[in-house]
């Protein structure tokens, strides 16, 4: 097994709907050192045990943050560095150049973030790649796409010849 010493990035999960997710997601946070911020409202409550069965023994390793809007974020954070993970863009995740403390944002599992975000914070749009054949992947994936290619791009310098 690689080791990894823990990657400073936030995951931010917009009004979450589906516990067994928010469990997964946060048992990859614990997997590489990531923040899980939640925002308000969460449609389980936080002690749910589909939530603590996906996120296993790992869920009192993780550093959670609970918050009453996505404006607390925006107020936290560089709007520069906040990147919204959606369906409706077109700047792949891969062209990003990812830092330590950049900040990954996904919306509800039924139907995203919110349009007007998005449109106000075009520039900060990231997508995964997909064929027209479905609407979008399971967020848990989706989250571990994007928090993986920022690990592999943090944690593992680029060859220079």
């Amino acid at each position: 097994m690689v080791l990894l010493d823990p990657i400073p990035l936030h995951i931010v999960l917009y009004q979450p709907e589906i516990p067994a997710n928010t469990g997964n997601i946060g048992r990859l946070c614990v997997g590489c050192g990531a923040e899980l911020h939640l925002i308000k409202p969460l449609r389980f409550i936080i002690n749910d045990r589909m939530l603590k069965r996906a996120g296993l023994d790992y869920w009192d390793k993780l550093t959670l943050h609970l918050h009453h809007d996505l404006a607390e974020i925006y107020q936290a954070y560089p709007v520069q560095r906040i990147f919204l993970c959606t369906t409706k863009s077109d700047r792949n995740y891969t062209s990003v150049r990812y830092q330590p403390g950049d900040v990954l944002v996904f919306g509800p599992e039924s139907r995203g973030l919110p349009e007007p975000l998005l449109q106000q914070y075009p520039a900060q749009t990231i997508s995964i790649p997909m064929t027209p054949a479905i609407r979008s992947i399971n967020l848990s994936n989706a989250v571990s796409i994007i928090l993986y290619e920022a690990v592999r791009q943090i944690a593992i310098p680029p060859i220079v010849s």
